[in-house]
């Protein structure tokens, strides 16, 4: 436990996995949510689900068992350390359990993406290729205004998407209107 008392005492953004069941009555992020009153995010998806016969949109997470908290590290700590569901996910090749920090500016901006949008589509490391990631852009104006990221090209489509990266987990392509990308050199 010792290699956790390297990380400062305020708050970040920690990777979490939730090792209950989707359907659970009270999944990690509720406890941690509605109980414990921290600050979560879960990269959510729409998805159609039998609900007693019928047909029902439910948002569900795009990744069953992954969640971000921020707290400090004491904090976190002392949840997963009381509750055997929650794990840290650690680094690969770092230091022996060296939780995952998702640096503040990168999630805030990756939340802000997934809110102002009203249809994020997420991508995986290796749902991306080449061809789809375009320029690198700035969006000047609307909802978006002053986010950067890269222009996501998909053929056939006449949506223009900016994808927001996510460094190490995945990315999320958000509906930006044409008028408002600024192509960067």
């Amino acid at each position: 436990m010792s290699d956790f008392k390297d990380l400062s005492m305020q708050a970040k953004w920690y990777a979490l996995r939730d090792l209950k069941r989707p359907n659970a009555k009270l999944p990690g992020y509720k406890l941690l949510e509605e109980e414990l009153r921290m600050r979560v995010f879960i990269p959510k998806k729409e998805k159609l689900l039998m609900k007693n016969g019928k047909k029902v949109k439910m948002e569900v997470p795009v990744i069953p068992d992954l969640l971000f908290v921020h707290d400090t590290l004491e904090n976190v700590r002392h949840i997963v350390e009381k509750t055997e569901t929650l794990q840290f996910r650690y680094k690969r090749g770092g230091r022996q359990h060296e939780p995952i920090v998702v640096p503040d500016y990168d999630m805030e901006r990756f939340i802000h993406a997934v809110e102002v949008s009203g249809k994020a589509k997420y991508y995986l490391p290796e749902d991306l290729t080449s061809q789809m990631c375009g320029r690198r852009i700035r969006v000047v104006g609307g909802p978006m205004d002053g986010s950067e990221g890269t222009l996501l090209t998909i053929r056939g489509s006449k949506t223009r998407r900016l994808l927001v990266e996510l460094p190490g987990f995945f990315s999320v392509g958000v509906e930006v209107n044409p008028e408002y990308i600024h192509l960067l050199e």
